[in-house]
């Protein structure tokens, strides 16, 4: 399969979980040395998960298949732009490259707008409209102190 064909085939994904209620319209293919490993679409309904878009749950079932929390070497096809968490999702799994088919403007324009999520995590903590704080405790940086000294640690 080539690039054309691996985004026409997260864009059917995307259509077929449309048709079954499954979930958004959303659909994305993981590939590894031009073999599908992994595909997946919206779940966020079905599953009552928020974060059950298309690219995460292909990310988590693709780094099942190759036993890894990277996929280096991979390609993400996704039948559109990927939104914020999506996003960070995909810099976290390091891929070597994403490729998308539909602009977030049209996923706006259909009812899934996230140009708020993108504006407000722009924002310093005391500009945005979700009340985040701090919470200092004196044993705020224990855990990162245990991280550090831990000698046979998985780094990532």
């Amino acid at each position: 399969m080539n690039r054309n064909e691996f985004i026409l085939k997260a864009i059917q994904l995307a259509i077929e979980n449309v048709q079954s209620g499954r979930g958004g319209p959303f659909g994305a293919l993981i590939v590894k040395e031009g073999r599908i490993i992994a595909a997946a679409a919206n779940e966020v309904t079905s599953s009552l998960d928020p974060t059950a878009h298309a690219e995460v749950v292909a990310i988590r079932k693709a780094c099942q298949v190759l036993n890894d929390f990277e996929l280096s070497g991979c390609e993400i096809y996704c039948s559109c732009e990927p939104c914020p968490m999506c996003l960070g999702a995909i810099y976290w799994a390091r891929p070597a490259q994403v490729f998308f088919a539909a602009p977030g403007t049209a996923a706006a324009d259909a009812g899934f707008d996230d140009s708020f999520i993108r504006q407000q995590i722009s924002l310093p903590y005391q500009k945005q409209r979700l009340p985040i704080s701090q919470l200092v405790h004196e044993q705020s940086l224990t855990p990162f102190q245990a991280w550090q000294a831990k000698a046979d640690k998985v780094k990532y």
